[in-house]
């Protein structure tokens, strides 16, 4: 059996950069235990397939360990490989997936993603946090599954090198770290061990937690991102209230085909 292959750098337009995510289209589901396989073959933070119903597409989502109920990354490349390698000729996609429906409209040179927000509560930060961490956050704050930690400046967020044999150990799996930018609104990193993704290089689903943050911290719906991994990403935000829109780039890095 041969299944299309393509591997989309997300949240950039140049290569070897962004969040790099596999996508597979097929024409029918095949068993969970092979989806996950190739996920893992595939080694990257996120492989997305997709298959097509009516109008719609089901979308989901595997980390080299396990399924996730939301992905932004892989969730943006899988409508870059629709509209510019699929020829989809509507403004917008909509996705089936774990997390409801998703839908991502074409604006000009940007591919816009909208999520549902994650309004996160200041909670007391937890001591395993910090020493995962190595560095006291200002703030500390938790949405489903995530603690978002909030720093001084960009400079502080560069410098963190986590203890990801504590990260592992902590009671949610998802750890962003934050603080206002000195060329963007906000910055931020993500890391998620416990799912196979030590440092995650750009991370859309972590804005549905940091856009409504920083809104309200910055009194502004639009605001401009970045993510400072190795790789880095660029990511163009709005708050909505209930939902979130998060926009971005993206460029092709592999088209081929999986024979299993």
């Amino acid at each position: 059996m041969k299944i299309p292959l393509y591997v989309i750098d997300a949240f950039t337009e140049k290569l070897f950069s962004g969040n790099p995510a596999a996508v597979c289209p097929l024409p029918e589901w095949l068993n969970d235990d092979i989806l996950q396989t190739i996920a893992g073959e595939n080694n990257l933070s996120e492989t997305a397939f997709f298959i097509r119903e009516s109008n719609i597409y089901k979308l989901r989502w595997f980390t080299p360990k396990v399924e996730v109920s939301l992905c932004g990354h892989a969730t943006l490349a899988s409508a870059y490989v629709l509209f510019h390698h699929f020829g989809h000729k509507e403004s917008e996609i909509v996705f089936e997936t774990k997390s409801g429906q998703l839908k991502v409209q074409r604006d000009a040179n940007l591919l816009m993603m909208d999520f549902p927000a994650s309004n996160p509560i200041s909670i007391d930060a937890p001591e395993q946090l910090v020493h995962a961490l190595g560095a006291k956050a200002i703030e500390v704050l938790q949405s489903t599954g995530t603690y978002l930690a909030v720093y001084e400046s960009e400079n502080d967020i560069l410098s963190i090198t986590p203890d990801f044999s504590l990260t592992e150990k902590l009671d949610m799996p998802y750890v962003i770290v934050t603080a206002k930018g000195s060329s963007s609104d906000f910055v931020s990193r993500f890391f998620a061990p416990q799912v196979g993704i030590p440092e995650d290089p750009v991370t859309g689903s972590a804005h549905c937690t940091l856009i409504p943050y920083w809104a309200k911290k910055l009194n502004k719906t639009k605001l401009y991102a970045r993510q400072l991994s190795k790789r880095q990403g660029q990511l163009y935000c709005e708050y909505l209230g209930d939902r979130v829109k998060i926009g971005g780039k993206a460029v092709t890095y592999v088209v081929g085909e999986i024979s299993i």
